[in-house]
């Protein structure tokens, strides 16, 4: 998904960029300034999601996001609580209040991914494995194995080591997936067996965690 950032804070536009690279589906294409400039670039170009401040010199962003073609996703990020009944008017996706923590920012985030029209786009993947992007069809996806700092896909033809969360992981795949450990997510349709204590994908037993249990079992059962 192809997102603008438009902030007249430099850092904010910074941290909001930081942010989106935690999550494969969003390429920031352009960051503004301005309001005019921006809306002069969301018009001539394809984008999906658009990150928006509120204040502004040359026209109010809530001006702005109601110029927009209705396909853009609006998020806005700004410090004032007053617009928020506005926004909502609007159409936004949601509200975030600065300062803005990541997990505010992927639950919001979450929202634009988990749309209807976003659905059709999500089967593919890209991750990140140092310098080389992967695409993955998320149907190929056996499970996720957490090491520290690194996630590991298990597809059914090789392993993608990406440097992520499970939470961040979470975000990007369709509901198919469930975590059912600390350090596992498997897909749904790849179990071949399964108890309350484990889950045999192919011939790798996957230990169920007891605070997954109940969900899972909710789930599957």
């Amino acid at each position: 998904m192809k997102a603008v950032i438009v902030d007249d804070e430099p850092k904010a536009i910074h941290l909001i960029e930081d942010y989106c690279s935690h999550v494969s589906s969003i390429e920031v294409v352009a960051t503004f300034r301005g309001a005019l400039k921006a809306f002069e670039f969301v018009s001539r170009n394809s984008i999906d999601i658009i990150f928006l401040d509120i204040n502004m010199h040359e026209i109010s962003r809530m001006s702005l996001a109601k110029m927009l073609d209705h396909r853009i996703k609006v998020i806005f990020t700004t410090a004032y609580s007053e617009y928020a009944t506005e926004s909502y008017d609007v159409g936004a996706v949601d509200y975030l209040l600065k300062p803005i923590s990541l997990d505010r920012f992927l639950k919001a985030v979450s929202k634009v991914i988990d749309s209807p029209s976003a659905l059709s786009e999500s089967q593919i993947l890209t991750i990140k494995s140092g310098t080389t992007s992967y695409r993955l069809n998320m149907k190929d996806i056996l499970f996720l194995e957490k090491d520290s700092n690194y996630i590991t896909y298990n597809t059914t033809s090789e392993k993608i080591l990406a440097r992520q969360t499970i939470n961040e992981a979470l975000i990007d795949l369709s509901d198919n997936f469930i975590q059912v450990h600390k350090s596992f997510i498997v897909n749904l349709d790849k179990i071949n067996s399964f108890s309350k204590e484990s889950i045999r994908i192919t011939d790798i037993y996957i230990p169920v965690g007891e605070s997954f249990r109940s969900e899972f079992l909710r789930i599957v059962s």
